[in-house]
């Protein structure tokens, strides 16, 4: 496994809406609607979320993971002056459960430990990845109704929230 990080390009776009569409494909499989609908509804959706990042966190980092040079998914970072706030990271399903988010959230921890900063992301409470975060480390520090934000803090530093 080589795992690499680059930035995200205007090129991308395809692809990075193609990761979000894996993230809402078992909600969309549920839902009586043509593939054309799925389609709009996932480039709107796309869209909404890709603007509000931007507008919400000014300098974030907007990466492609690659695994082994090809694109495999995407981590947007925003690091701030008091926590490492991880806006977003997802992977194709043929990419997932074989260490590749491990290993980033990782290399983020190990970020934050250095910094002296806690680690944080929002997550769905019913995401299958809320155990992923937890084994990792990861506590409920706000419930915000469907989404709980989780935050992992280096050793002997009292979480933020």
């Amino acid at each position: 496994m080589n795992i690499t990080l680059r930035p995200a390009e205007p090129d991308d776009e395809a692809f990075l809406r193609r990761v979000y569409a894996s993230t809402r494909a078992a909600e969309l499989a549920v839902v009586d609607w043509t593939e054309a609908q799925q389609d709009a509804f996932v480039r709107q959706q796309f869209a909404a979320q890709d603007a509000s990042y931007r507008e919400h966190y000014p300098g974030a980092v907007l990466q492609v993971i690659q695994d082994d040079g090809t694109p495999a998914g995407r981590l947007y970072v925003h690091r701030r002056p008091g926590e490492i706030r991880i806006m977003d990271i997802a992977l194709l399903p043929e990419h997932r459960n074989r260490g590749i988010g491990t290993a980033l959230l990782r290399g983020l921890q190990a970020e934050g430990a250095a910094a002296g900063k806690p680690v944080s992301i929002h997550v769905e409470r019913f995401n299958p990845a809320l155990r992923l975060y937890e084994r990792l480390g990861f506590r409920p520090v706000a419930d915000r109704g469907v989404y709980l934000l989780l935050e992992w803090t280096p050793v002997g530093r009292a979480p933020a929230r």
